[in-house]
Protein backbone atom coordinates (compact mmCIF):
# COMPACT_ATOMS: atom_id res chain seq x y z
CA UNK A 1 0.00 0.00 0.00
CA UNK A 2 2.91 2.38 0.47
CA UNK A 3 4.24 2.05 -2.76
CA UNK A 4 1.08 2.16 -4.38
CA UNK A 5 1.13 5.89 -2.56
CA UNK A 6 4.01 6.78 -3.31
CA UNK A 7 4.21 6.23 -6.99
CA UNK A 8 0.60 8.10 -6.85
CA UNK A 9 1.91 11.23 -5.43
CA UNK A 10 5.23 11.21 -7.56
CA UNK A 11 2.97 11.38 -10.27
CA UNK A 12 0.60 13.64 -8.95
CA UNK A 13 3.31 16.12 -8.02
CA UNK A 14 4.64 15.95 -11.66
CA UNK A 15 1.33 16.14 -13.46
CA UNK A 16 -0.08 18.97 -11.02
CA UNK A 17 3.47 20.89 -10.96
CA UNK A 18 3.85 20.62 -15.02
CA UNK A 19 -0.15 21.67 -15.41
CA UNK A 20 0.29 24.65 -13.65
CA UNK A 21 3.66 25.49 -14.23
CA UNK A 22 2.83 25.30 -18.12
CA UNK A 23 -0.30 27.35 -18.28
CA UNK A 24 -0.01 29.63 -14.91
CA UNK A 25 3.57 30.50 -15.61
CA UNK A 26 5.55 29.35 -18.66
CA UNK A 27 2.93 30.38 -21.97
CA UNK A 28 1.91 33.45 -19.94
CA UNK A 29 5.57 34.38 -19.25
CA UNK A 30 6.15 33.93 -23.12
CA UNK A 31 3.18 36.26 -23.71
CA UNK A 32 3.16 38.82 -21.41
CA UNK A 33 6.65 38.62 -20.01
CA UNK A 34 9.98 39.73 -20.61
CA UNK A 35 12.85 37.83 -18.92
CA UNK A 36 11.89 34.47 -19.60
CA UNK A 37 12.39 34.60 -23.04
CA UNK A 38 15.48 36.72 -22.41
CA UNK A 39 16.83 34.45 -20.18
CA UNK A 40 15.86 31.21 -21.57
CA UNK A 41 15.49 31.45 -25.29
CA UNK A 42 18.14 34.10 -25.99
CA UNK A 43 19.76 33.42 -29.12
CA UNK A 44 23.44 32.33 -29.33
CA UNK A 45 22.94 31.44 -25.88
CA UNK A 46 23.51 27.90 -23.74
CA UNK A 47 20.90 27.99 -20.82
CA UNK A 48 23.41 26.28 -19.00
CA UNK A 49 26.30 28.68 -19.10
CA UNK A 50 23.66 31.41 -18.85
CA UNK A 51 22.13 29.26 -16.07
CA UNK A 52 24.85 28.19 -13.93
CA UNK A 53 27.70 30.51 -14.88
CA UNK A 54 26.47 33.82 -15.09
CA UNK A 55 24.86 33.91 -11.69
CA UNK A 56 21.73 36.72 -13.05
CA UNK A 57 19.84 37.14 -10.42
CA UNK A 58 16.78 36.85 -13.52
CA UNK A 59 17.85 33.29 -14.40
CA UNK A 60 17.17 32.38 -10.41
CA UNK A 61 13.77 34.26 -10.18
CA UNK A 62 12.50 32.56 -13.89
CA UNK A 63 13.51 28.92 -12.43
CA UNK A 64 12.00 29.53 -8.90
CA UNK A 65 9.01 30.80 -10.52
CA UNK A 66 8.61 27.85 -12.54
CA UNK A 67 9.35 25.22 -9.96
CA UNK A 68 6.77 27.27 -7.91
CA UNK A 69 3.62 25.17 -8.74
CA UNK A 70 5.66 21.77 -7.54
CA UNK A 71 6.12 22.91 -4.24
CA UNK A 72 2.45 24.27 -3.61
CA UNK A 73 1.51 20.71 -3.75
CA UNK A 74 4.10 19.62 -0.97
CA UNK A 75 2.08 19.76 2.08
CA UNK A 76 -0.80 17.83 0.72
CA UNK A 77 1.09 15.17 -1.04
CA UNK A 78 3.48 14.37 1.76
CA UNK A 79 1.01 13.42 3.69
CA UNK A 80 0.04 10.78 1.22
CA UNK A 81 3.20 9.78 1.04
CA UNK A 82 6.46 11.75 2.13
CA UNK A 83 9.17 9.27 0.38
CA UNK A 84 7.06 10.44 -2.87
CA UNK A 85 6.99 14.07 -2.50
CA UNK A 86 10.51 13.96 -1.99
CA UNK A 87 11.01 11.89 -4.90
CA UNK A 88 8.70 13.69 -7.07
CA UNK A 89 10.45 16.51 -6.88
CA UNK A 90 13.74 15.08 -7.21
CA UNK A 91 12.35 13.08 -10.77
CA UNK A 92 11.17 17.06 -11.19
CA UNK A 93 14.61 18.32 -10.80
CA UNK A 94 16.33 15.69 -12.74
CA UNK A 95 14.09 16.07 -15.71
CA UNK A 96 14.89 20.11 -15.93
CA UNK A 97 18.72 19.26 -15.92
CA UNK A 98 17.70 16.22 -18.67
CA UNK A 99 15.72 18.04 -20.75
CA UNK A 100 19.11 20.77 -21.35
CA UNK A 101 21.49 18.31 -22.26
CA UNK A 102 20.51 19.00 -25.74
CA UNK A 103 22.64 21.60 -26.17
CA UNK A 104 25.64 19.04 -25.32
CA UNK A 105 24.54 17.26 -28.59
CA UNK A 106 22.70 14.36 -26.20
CA UNK A 107 21.01 11.37 -28.30
CA UNK A 108 18.34 9.72 -26.15
CA UNK A 109 18.55 6.05 -26.33
CA UNK A 110 16.20 4.27 -28.66
CA UNK A 111 15.03 2.20 -25.61
CA UNK A 112 14.44 4.73 -23.31
CA UNK A 113 13.12 7.29 -26.18
CA UNK A 114 10.32 4.71 -26.77
CA UNK A 115 9.54 4.24 -22.92
CA UNK A 116 9.73 8.07 -22.92
CA UNK A 117 6.91 8.90 -25.91
CA UNK A 118 4.86 5.54 -24.09
CA UNK A 119 4.66 7.61 -20.99
CA UNK A 120 4.34 10.78 -23.13
CA UNK A 121 7.38 12.41 -21.15
CA UNK A 122 9.52 15.15 -22.84
CA UNK A 123 12.37 14.43 -24.21
CA UNK A 124 16.15 16.65 -24.46
CA UNK A 125 15.55 16.46 -28.26
CA UNK A 126 11.49 17.60 -27.92
CA UNK A 127 12.50 20.12 -25.63
CA UNK A 128 15.04 21.21 -28.17
CA UNK A 129 12.22 22.30 -30.31
CA UNK A 130 10.64 24.45 -27.96
CA UNK A 131 14.10 26.82 -27.33
CA UNK A 132 14.58 27.07 -31.40
CA UNK A 133 10.81 27.86 -31.62
CA UNK A 134 9.46 29.68 -28.16
CA UNK A 135 5.65 28.78 -29.77
CA UNK A 136 5.91 24.95 -30.18
CA UNK A 137 6.82 22.10 -27.79
CA UNK A 138 4.96 22.86 -24.39
CA UNK A 139 4.63 21.27 -21.24
CA UNK A 140 8.33 20.91 -19.97
CA UNK A 141 7.85 17.16 -18.51
CA UNK A 142 4.79 15.96 -20.09
CA UNK A 143 4.32 16.04 -24.02
CA UNK A 144 0.38 15.74 -23.75
CA UNK A 145 0.37 19.29 -22.62
CA UNK A 146 1.86 20.70 -25.69
CA UNK A 147 -1.69 21.26 -27.90
CA UNK A 148 -4.12 23.00 -25.11
CA UNK A 149 -0.68 24.89 -24.27
CA UNK A 150 -0.73 25.98 -27.94
CA UNK A 151 -4.37 27.39 -27.91
CA UNK A 152 -3.93 28.58 -24.13
CA UNK A 153 -1.11 30.54 -26.21
CA UNK A 154 -3.24 31.84 -28.89
CA UNK A 155 -5.70 32.91 -26.55
CA UNK A 156 -3.42 35.05 -24.46
CA UNK A 157 -1.69 36.79 -27.22
CA UNK A 158 -5.59 37.64 -28.53
CA UNK A 159 -6.00 38.78 -24.76
CA UNK A 160 -2.49 40.89 -24.99
CA UNK A 161 -3.27 42.32 -28.36
CA UNK A 162 -6.83 43.61 -27.90
CA UNK A 163 -5.48 44.90 -24.20
CA UNK A 164 -2.71 47.25 -26.52
CA UNK A 165 -5.06 48.13 -28.79
CA UNK A 166 -7.36 49.21 -26.00
CA UNK A 167 -4.44 51.06 -24.36
CA UNK A 168 -3.45 52.40 -27.49
CA UNK A 169 -7.56 53.67 -28.70
CA UNK A 170 -7.59 55.32 -24.79
CA UNK A 171 -3.85 56.82 -25.18
CA UNK A 172 -4.22 58.37 -28.29
CA UNK A 173 -7.82 60.43 -27.66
Amino acid sequence: MEIIKAITAIWLLLLLGDFLSTFLYHVPEHVFGKFHTIVHHGKNRSFLHYAVLTRNPLVILDGVLGALPYFIFTPWLWQLSPVGTVIGLLLGEFHVVWRHVSILKWKTPEPFLTLCNLLFITTPERHWQHHLNAFAAYGDIFTFFDAPAQKWLTFLRFVRRKFKQSNHVRTAS
